[in-house]
């Protein structure tokens, strides 16, 4: 099974698909798409549409993670713009046919570090172990991608391969 979770952002959208299967976890592919600073909001939002589908074409999952929208009293802006991408990518999961989990921040850190209040670094050094990565993913909207994709395996109720069959 492939996962593709997504951190979304108006300028800086993180990205990263696992394959999930035999009780092991494994990165296929992670990265950023970004829009320029310069343009409007209504072309960032199709440039990321456009990078939306175009992964999944590409990738194929099966299941879709995107973390839910927190909004914060200081910053309600924030809130809005990154609503704005947020949506545009769950349309394009609901127009590819990709069933969409959504988890919260705090839920998706705890299910990586034990931790819902860990920080950005935490993230990127827990989810380098996990999937015993090379290095640490970088930025952190990259890690924090393919956290949302772990945090979604983790939910999952997978049959584990037990000496060749099948087993819970």
């Amino acid at each position: 099974m492939r996962i593709l979770g997504i951190d979304p952002g108006l300028q800086v959208c993180g990205y990263a698909c696992i394959e999930v299967g035999r009780g092991r976890q494994r990165l296929i592919e992670a990265g950023l798409f970004r829009t320029q600073a310069n343009l409007a909001v209504e072309v960032k939002l199709n440039q990321i549409a456009a990078d939306t589908e175009a992964l999944l074409q590409r990738l194929e999952p099966d299941l879709f993670a995107v973390e839910k929208l927190y909004s914060h009293y200081k910053h309600p802006r924030t809130a809005i713009l990154m609503g704005h991408a947020r949506g545009v990518i769950l349309q394009k999961a609901a127009e590819a046919g990709v069933e969409v989990r959504s988890f919260g921040a705090t839920q998706i850190k705890k299910s990586v570090t034990g931790n819902g209040r860990a920080s950005k670094q935490q993230v990127q050094k827990a989810v380098a172990t996990l999937l015993a990565l090379p290095q640490v993913p970088s930025p952190s909207d990259v890690a924090d991608a393919i956290a949302a994709a772990v945090c979604c395996a983790d939910s999952l109720s997978l049959p584990l391969v037990v000496r060749g069959r099948a087993g819970r």
